[in-house]
Formats: C-alpha cells, sequence, structure tokens
C-alpha cells in the first residue's frame, strides 16, 4: 500500500495557475467572437439594421416625400441633392427606397408569422395525434397546397380579392404555410417519443402542457432558421407581385412597384432600375446569410467543428 502524500504537498497550488482565462481560449466568448469568425452573419445584421432603423424612422431620416412629385427634376442621375436620382414623376429614389423597406420588412414578418402560427397548429396536431388525423392533414390538404406552386397560388388570390396590403399577406401565407407545417409534423414525431415526454404523459400531464411545455422548446431550432429563410423568401415574392401591379397599390412606395415604373427606363435611367434591385438582392441575400449563421450557432455539432 503506497504511502499517503505529505498534506503540504496536497495544500501546494503553486502549479496552478491563477492568470485570468483569456477569450482566446473559449472561441465561444463573447458575441463579437463569434460574429469575427463568421463576417457574412456580421455584414446580415449589419445591413438588416440599417433597413430595419430605415423602416422604423422613415419619415424622419429621407430627405423628400417619398409621393411629392416634380416634373422639373424628372429623371435625374444621382447628384447631391438626390443622391439615388429621381424616377419619371420626379420623385426622390432614395425616399422611396427607404420608405419601401417599411413595406417590405412589414409583409415579411407578417407572412412569415401568420405561416408560422398555421404551420404549428396543423403540422403539430398531424404529427402529435398521428393516425386518421395525421393521414387527412399531411396526405390531403399539405400535398394538396403543395401540387400548386407557390407564387401562382398568391397571384390567383391576390387577382381575385384585389390588390392591398392584407390580401397581399393573407395570399402569401395561404402558399407558405405547408413548408412550416410539415417541418413540425417531421420534428413533433421525433420528440414525441422521446423519454422525457413519456415521463410527462405518464406523470398525467394533459396534451396541451405536454407540446407547449415539452416538445415545442425542443423543435424551435430548425423552425428559427426556417423563418429566417422565410423572410428572404417573403421579401422576393413581395417584390414579385408588386411589379406586377398584385402587391401594394400606388402611390405607396414598395420596391416592386419602383421596378415596375422603371421598365421603359432601363436605359436611359439606369439608376431607376438598380437601387431598388440593390436593396432587394441586399435584403434577400441578408436573411439567407442570418438564417445559415443562426443554422450554424443552433446546431451544436456545427457549432464545434467551425469553433463557435
Amino acid at each position: 500500500m503506497p504511502a499517503p502524500l505529505p498534506w503540504s504537498l496536497l495544500c501546494d497550488d503553486s502549479s496552478l495557475s491563477t492568470r485570468p482565462i483569456s477569450a482566446q481560449a473559449y472561441p465561444s466568448a463573447g458575441v463579437f467572437g463569434r460574429l469575427r469568425r463568421q463576417p457574412l452573419a456580421f455584414f446580415a445584421m449589419a445591413v438588416l439594421f440599417c433597413f430595419i432603423c430605415g423602416a422604423i424612422f422613415a419619415p424622419h431620416v429621407t430627405p423628400y416625400d417619398p409621393a411629392a412629385i416634380n416634373l422639373n427634376g424628372r429623371l435625374a442621375p444621382p447628384q447631391a441633392s438626390h443622391w439615388f436620382g429621381t424616377d419619371e414623376l420626379g420623385r426622390d429614389i432614395l425616399s422611396r427606397v427607404i420608405f419601401g423597406a417599411r413595406i417590405s420588412l412589414l409583409v415579411a414578418v407578417s407572412v412569415v408569422g401568420c405561416s408560422l402560427s398555421l404551420g404549428l397548429i396543423f403540422g403539430g396536431l398531424a404529427g402529435f395525434y398521428g393516425g386518421i388525423l395525421d393521414t387527412v392533414l399531411n396526405v390531403f390538404v399539405m400535398n394538396a397546397f403543395l401540387a400548386l406552386p407557390g407564387i401562382l397560388l398568391a397571384i390567383a388570390f391576390v387577382a381575385f380579392l384585389g390588390p392591398g396590403m392584407r390580401n397581399l399577406v393573407l395570399a402569401l401565407s395561404i402558399g407558405g404555410w405547408v413548408g412550416y407545417a410539415r417541418l413540425v409534423r417531421a420534428q413533433v414525431l421525433a420528440v414525441k417519443e422521446r423519454e422525457f415526454v413519456e415521463a410527462a404523459r405518464a406523470l398525467g400531464a394533459s396534451d396541451l402542457r405536454i407540446f407547449t411545455r415539452h416538445i415545442l422548446p425542443n423543435i424551435l431550432q430548425p423552425l428559427i432558421v426556417q423563418s429566417a429563410i422565410g423572410m428572404a423568401g417573403a421579401v422576393l415574392a413581395e417584390a414579385t407581385l408588386s411589379f406586377l401591379g398584385l402587391g401594394v397599390p400606388p402611390p405607396a412606395a414598395s420596391w416592386g412597384n419602383m421596378l415596375n415604373d422603371a421598365r421603359s427606363h432601363l436605359f436611359d435611367s439606369p439608376h431607376m432600375v438598380i437601387f431598388p434591385a440593390l436593396a432587394i438582392m441586399l435584403c434577400v441575400l441578408s436573411f439567407n446569410f442570418l438564417g445559415d449563421a443562426l443554422r450554424d450557432y443552433l446546431d451544436p455539432r456545427t457549432r464545434l467543428s467551425i469553433g463557435l
């Protein structure tokens, strides 16, 4: 039997370093440490922050009224008084781009919120209860909506009810909830067989409590990522419908309306096309980059592999 170590050696902590642990030892320390390792995420957050601030404070940051007509200054190129130039009616393009961000972001948030809510209801019911209800919702209802192209369904819906913000949100939500529902159903089917769900059911918890307290928190990760990417699709769909004349009616400033107005001036005044198109491209790319960054961060295996 070996002799026990002396108490002096047991109490000797000279070999222990008292230096503070730097952030480099833990790559995930600090939000900015993570952003340094994901420059696209930092770019996306910065661009979206500018769009959101512009949308919220649009009446205070725009240099001109977006609907003010000045025929004497029509089709002016970018200059000191009009940074983005003017359109065919002399309206300031910069002011219209900023107000267009308000419409695009409002539509995107509304569409994703409605689609996610419908997806949680129908996908949660189909995945949680299964059986005949799952067959009816998944095979008949969801597949029926998937058989129709979403953009064509939205065009038909808006053409029937007429253009407008409310009809536009409803049209895009009707065609977009199926993707969320199928994702929710798949996640619920995987989680409802876990041990903690069976334990809650054995303790007599209600179905609503089991779903909201035990299943829903464990399926939020893919839903958050899908919502971020869905925002990009909603912005692009709103611009498409507005370009076709089925979105927000004039004189409201919308990026799609601006591109529609610029079709006849593509070669003599290209700035009318460039700046609204750049706004759409930057907004869509930023949401996609943010979705990819959230996917990498919320997945523990991916986060460890890239050092977040």
